[in-house]
C-alpha cells in the first residue's frame, strides 16, 4: 500500500491562492528542478486545490505558421491582416467544406470514422461541430445517442424531439433533446430540482463514478426538489434515470467547444487559404512519411499542385509557390537532415543558384552535405534543375565530389594549386556531358519512392496505361464515379455486379480476419475488400506498391457512402499482360543502321523467346508502309522487361491482346 515512486501527470498543474506548502507537502526528484505534490490527485482535490491539465497542441503551431504566410501576402497586397479570433462563425464556404467531408488535416475531424459521422450529420452551425467532438466516442456511438441526435437534427418524422419537461427546452434544445454534455446534467438538476451549481457538480461526479450509496441519496434529493417545484414524482424519477444513463456518456462541453473552435479555424483556413494551410500542415508532419503521402494526395483532391523538391528553390519546410502550388521541403526527403539543408540554403542565399552538380559540390561543405545526402537529393529529383538525367548525375557524382574536396583542401591550406585545378577543370569538362547511364521510368520512380515515400512525378501504372482499356475495359474513375443507387430499404450494401479493375495497391488495412486496400490507377481510387479465404489464396500479391488486376463484385456501401469491390481473385498485372498479349507492334526507325538494329532485335527477342506473342514490325517509306510479321520461332513472352528494352530502340511498343488474328485491335 506504499507509493513505489513519484509519478507525475504529463500536463498537470496545481495552482494555490498562497504558498503551495500551505496546502500540500512538496517533493522534488534528484536531478530535477520541478517540484511535485506529495498528495495524489484525489488528496489534492480533498485539500481544496484545483488541478489544471495543460495540453500542447501542434495544431496551434500549424495555425500560427499558416496565418504568418497569409498575412505576409496580405501585407504585400495592402490588405488588412487575418485575425483568427475575429473569424465569422457562419462562413458558408467552411460549412460546405465540412459537409463534403474534405476534412483531412482539419483538427479532430480527419479520421475515417469522423468523416462518416460528418457525412450523416451535415453540420451547418458551430453547435453541430461542438456536438461532433462529443459524439465521436465509443460510448455515444454504441449507445444509440448518435443515431438519435442525427435523426432529430434532420427532423425525421419517426424520431420526434422530446424535451422531457417544458422547463428543460432551453437546456436541451441545442442538442435536439439529447443529454449530450455533462453541463446539461448539471443544468437539469438546477432547473428542475433547485440544485445549486456546486451541488449539481457533486451530482454529476456521483453519476460518473456510479457510487450506489451516493446515487440513492442523490435520487431522493432530486425527486424531492423536483416535486417541490411541481413536477410529478414519477416523471422526476424517470428524468433522473435518463440523466444517470447518459451521464456515463456525457462529455465536458467546455472541452468540446474549445476543440470545435480549433476545428472550425482549421476548416476555415483550408476553405479560404488552402495553399498556406496545407504547406503548414505538411511542414508540421514532414518527419512522418506516411502522413505526408496522405496530405499530398489530399492536395491533389482540392486542386493544389505539389512541386518536387529542388536545391535551387526549396527551403527546409514546405512553402507556398503561389495560390495553387506548394513547393516540397528538402527537410522531408529521407536521408537529408536539417544541417545539410541549412548548408545548401545558406550557400544558395549568399552566392546564388547552383549551376551544375559540380558547382554545388564546389560550393557546399561536403562534411555537412555528404555523399549519402547528395545521392538522396539526386534520387528524389531535387537536382533535376542541374540535369534532368538522374542516372547521369549519379554517374558524375564521384568525380564532382572529388573535385569539390580537392578545392576545399586547397582553400583550407591557403594555396593555389594551378596544376591540380587545371586537372580538375579538365575532368569536370569531360564528365559534364556524360549521359550513358539513363535510368528507366521504374528506376526513377523507385528512387522517388525510397526518398520521398511516394511517386511524385509519375506513377508505376503508367507503363500499363495504354493497355488497361484492353485488359480491364474500365478505369477506376468510372467505377467510383457511378451514380449512387436508389436504396431506401435500410440495407447497407447495394446489389452487386461483377467488375475488373487494375491499379497500384496503396495502404493495406487488416481488421481481424478481413483485409482491405486502396487500389489506385491514377484516374481514381477505390477500396477493395478481401475475405479471409481470398487473402490467404493471394497473400503474395497483397503487398504495398504491387500492380494487380482485381476481379470481384462492385457494391455501394451505404455506411461509408462509397463504392467498393469485394474481391474474388487477384492477379499480377505484369503476369496478365504477359499471358494475354498476342502481338507486339514495333515501328522501324527510318534513319537507323539496319545491321546494328537487327543485331539488337535478335539479341533482345532471343532472351524472351518461347512464348505465345508474335512480333510485328511496321516498315515505313516516304509514300508507303508495310507490316512484317516475324516467324513462329520469334514468338516471345511479353514481359515488362522485354517491352521496356524494345522501347529504348523502337519507341512506343503497341500491344494487342486476345486470340491470334487481325491487328485491328492494335492502336495505330
Amino acid at each position: 500500500g506504499l507509493a513505489r515512486n513519484a509519478g507525475t501527470h504529463a500536463g498537470g498543474v496545481v495552482i494555490a491562492p498562497s504558498v503551495l506548502t500551505d496546502f500540500t507537502p512538496l517533493y522534488c526528484e534528484e536531478g530535477s528542478t520541478t517540484p511535485v505534490t506529495q498528495f495524489d490527485k484525489d488528496d489534492v482535490e480533498a485539500a481544496g486545490l484545483v488541478k489544471f491539465d495543460f495540453l500542447g497542441l501542434r495544431t496551434l503551431t500549424i495555425i500560427d505558421w499558416a496565418v504568418r504566410d497569409i498575412n505576409k501576402e496580405r501585407a504585400r497586397l495592402s490588405e488588412a491582416p487575418l485575425v483568427m479570433s475575429a473569424l465569422p462563425m457562419d462562413d458558408a464556404a467552411t460549412y460546405t467544406l465540412l459537409k463534403s467531408t474534405r476534412t483531412t488535416a482539419v483538427f479532430q475531424l480527419e479520421s475515417r470514422g469522423m468523416k462518416d459521422l460528418i457525412r450523416r450529420l451535415q453540420p451547418d452551425r458551430f453547435g453541430d461541430i461542438v456536438a461532433l467532438v462529443a459524439l465521436f466516442r465509443p460510448g455515444p456511438l454504441q449507445s444509440g445517442m448518435v443515431d438519435d441526435f442525427i435523426a432529430r437534427k434532420h427532423n425525421r418524422n419517426d424520431w420526434p424531439i422530446d424535451y422531457l419537461h417544458p422547463d428543460l427546452k432551453a437546456v436541451l434544445a441545442p442538442t435536439y433533446g439529447v443529454i449530450l454534455y455533462q453541463e446539461q446534467v448539471m443544468q437539469i438538476a438546477q432547473v428542475l430540482a433547485g440544485y445549486t451549481l456546486g451541488g449539481a457538480d457533486l451530482l454529476r461526479r456521483a453519476m460518473g463514478k456510479k457510487k450506489a450509496e451516493e446515487m440513492a441519496q442523490q435520487r431522493s434529493v432530486f425527486s424531492d426538489g423536483a416535486v417541490a417545484r411541481g413536477v410529478a414524482r414519477a416523471l422526476a424519477e424517470h428524468i433522473f434515470d435518463l440523466m444517470e444513463k447518459f451521464a456515463g456518456y456525457g462529455f465536458n462541453k467546455s472541452h468540446s467547444a474549445a476543440y470545435a473552435l480549433l476545428a472550425y479555424q482549421t476548416a476555415y483556413l483550408k476553405a479560404h487559404y488552402p495553399a498556406e494551410f496545407m504547406a503548414a500542415v505538411l511542414s508540421a508532419d514532414m518527419d512522418h512519411t506516411d502522413k505526408v503521402v496522405t496530405l499530398i494526395d489530399d492536395c491533389a483532391l482540392i486542386g493544389l499542385k505539389v512541386l518536387p523538391p529542388d536545391v535551387n528553390s526549396s527551403a527546409h519546410a514546405f512553402a507556398v509557390a503561389d495560390a495553387s502550388t506548394i513547393r516540397y521541403g528538402l527537410g522531408a526527403v529521407k536521408g537529408i537532415g536539417r544541417t545539410a539543408v541549412e548548408a545548401l540554403v545558406e550557400e544558395r542565399s549568399a552566392h546564388g543558384l547552383y549551376r551544375s552538380l559540380e558547382d554545388l559540390c564546389h560550393r557546399v561543405d561536403l562534411q555537412r552535405v555528404n555523399r549519402r545526402v547528395l545521392e538522396a537529393l539526386i534520387r528524389s529529383g531535387s537536382c533535376d534543375t542541374l540535369g534532368t538525367n538522374r542516372g547521369a548525375l549519379m554517374e558524375r557524382l564521384a568525380v564532382a565530389m572529388q573535385a569539390g574536396e580537392q578545392t576545399a583542401r586547397t582553400v583550407e591550406a591557403g594555396q593555389v594549386d594551378f596544376f591540380g585545378l587545371e586537372g580538375t577543370a579538365a575532368r569536370l569538362e569531360a564528365t559534364a556531358g556524360v549521359t550513358q547511364m539513363v535510368w528507366s521510368e521504374a528506376q526513377r520512380l523507385s528512387g522517388e519512392r525510397e526518398t520521398l515515400g511516394l511517386y511524385l512525378t509519375g506513377h508505376p501504372i503508367a507503363r500499363f496505361e495504354r493497355d488497361l482499356a484492353q485488359l480491364v475495359g474500365v478505369r477506376i474513375r468510372d467505377l467510383s464515379g457511378e451514380a449512387r443507387p436508389n436504396g431506401g430499404d435500410g440495407e447497407r450494401w447495394s446489389e452487386a455486379r461483377k467488375v475488373s479493375a487494375a491499379g497500384l495497391i496503396l495502404e493495406i488495412r487488416r481488421r481481424g480476419t478481413r483485409t482491405s486496400f486502396m487500389l489506385d490507377d491514377r484516374s481514381g481510387r477505390i477500396e477493395v475488400t478481401l475475405s479471409e479465404e481470398v487473402q490467404l489464396r493471394h497473400r503474395d500479391l497483397v503487398v504495398k506498391d504491387a500492380l494487380v488486376l482485381v476481379e470481384g463484385n462492385l457494391r455501394f456501401d451505404e455506411f461509408s457512402d462509397a463504392w467498393r469491390i469485394q474481391a474474388r481473385s487477384l492477379q499480377s498485372l505484369a503476369v496478365v499482360r504477359e499471358r494475354q498479349a498476342r502481338r507486339l507492334l514495333l515501328d522501324w526507325p527510318r534513319e537507323a543502321d539496319r545491321g546494328e538494329l537487327l543485331a539488337v532485335l535478335d539479341a533482345t527477342l532471343t532472351r524472351w523467346h518461347g512464348g505465345e506473342c508474335a512480333v510485328v514490325v511496321r516498315l515505313c517509306a516516304a509514300d508507303s508502309s508495310a507490316l512484317l510479321t516475324l516467324g513462329e520461332e520469334w514468338k516471345v513472352r511479353a514481359s515488362s522487361e522485354l517491352i521496356e528494352q524494345l522501347e529504348r530502340h523502337f519507341g512506343v511498343v503497341r500491344v494487342a491482346y486476345g486470340p491470334p488474328g487481325s491487328l485491328a485491335a492494335t492502336p495505330a
